[in-house]
């Protein structure tokens, strides 16, 4: 998921050349308060104009408590957006709120039903929170890290290994999973650290993050190849999933691979694999039907 900032039409205008998954438009912590309405105007006619092919669409609205919140939900509803992020999630009540106000513009242009919500969770209350803001509406399709705020949040600093974010991540993980829904993690900031970079896409994909916000087309080579499963992984999610289609054929409930009884978790592991590999284009999908 690749920020760019809602008050600059050449960024917004060439994001998706890059093949990032997602492109979040911000029309908050980018945009100064001199800048707002422009930026709306702005991020409103790229949604209408621009041909941003497969690629979802997000924008993050400011607050709903502030004099521009209820402007940008109006705004991008009618511009047909896909998703909005809403920033600093703390409660399900802000949640509630944020989809009436869309229910409301959707009423109004005869397109009900069809925008979804992110949660960006950026304090310690959000965190805690987590799984109540994760199921408060069936609109709801993950919940994001936002770092910076909840370090500051916490009274501590963000720090190369992440110590300070491991719990906020884990929660996130568990609430999206509980509740069915995608999970994000937060952006890396440090461009001329690549080797960093790496590490903390390997962390969030091992702790079971599905993808992770950039700032920077650089690094989505990066995250590719991070979430991409290996030809190896690739091979054994096969092997288990035809060892299940072979027992399922002759009508047993017992899956057996070389030998060996396989689980569950292991089927479950197995058609995630295969999942991702045909998501991000190393498998075609007819094939493994």
């Amino acid at each position: 998921m690749m920020f760019v900032p809602g008050n600059k039409p050449g960024m917004m205008a060439d994001a998706h050349i890059y093949g990032p998954d997602c492109i979040m438009l911000d029309l908050e912590d980018s945009v100064t308060l001199a800048e707002k309405d422009a930026a709306r105007l702005l991020v409103y006619n790229a949604l209408r104009s621009i041909d941003y092919g497969d690629t979802e669409m997000v924008v993050r609205i400011n607050p709903l408590n502030t004099p521009y919140g209820r402007k940008d939900v109006e705004a991008v509803v009618k511009a047909g957006v896909d998703v909005i992020r809403m920033p600093k999630t703390e409660t399900a009540e802000e949640v509630v709120e944020l989809e009436a106000e869309i229910l409301k513009v959707e009423k109004e242009i005869g397109r009900e039903g069809e925008t979804r919500i992110m949660a960006a969770i950026e304090s310690a209350l959000g965190v805690v929170n987590a799984y109540a803001i994760a199921t408060a509406s069936k609109r709801m399709m993950g919940i994001a890290l936002g770092a910076e705020d909840y370090s500051a949040n916490l009274k501590t600093n963000r720090t190369p290994g992440g110590a300070e974010l491991l719990l906020a991540r884990e929660q996130i993980v568990v609430a999206a999973r509980a509740a069915g829904i995608a999970c994000f993690d937060t952006v890396y900031s440090n461009l001329d650290d690549m080797d960093s970079f790496r590490k903390e896409v390997e962390l969030v994909k091992t702790l079971g993050f599905d993808g992770k916000s950039i700032i920077n087309p650089r690094q989505i080579e990066i995250v590719n190849e991070v979430f991409t499963p290996t030809e190896k992984e690739i091979t054994k999610a096969r092997a288990v999933v035809a060892a299940i289609r072979e027992a399922q054929a002759m009508g047993s409930g017992v899956i057996s691979l070389n030998g060996k009884m396989v689980d569950r978790p292991v089927v479950l592991r197995a058609e995630h694999t295969i999942a991702l590999a045909i998501a991000a284009g190393v498998i075609d999908k007819e094939e493994e039907l």
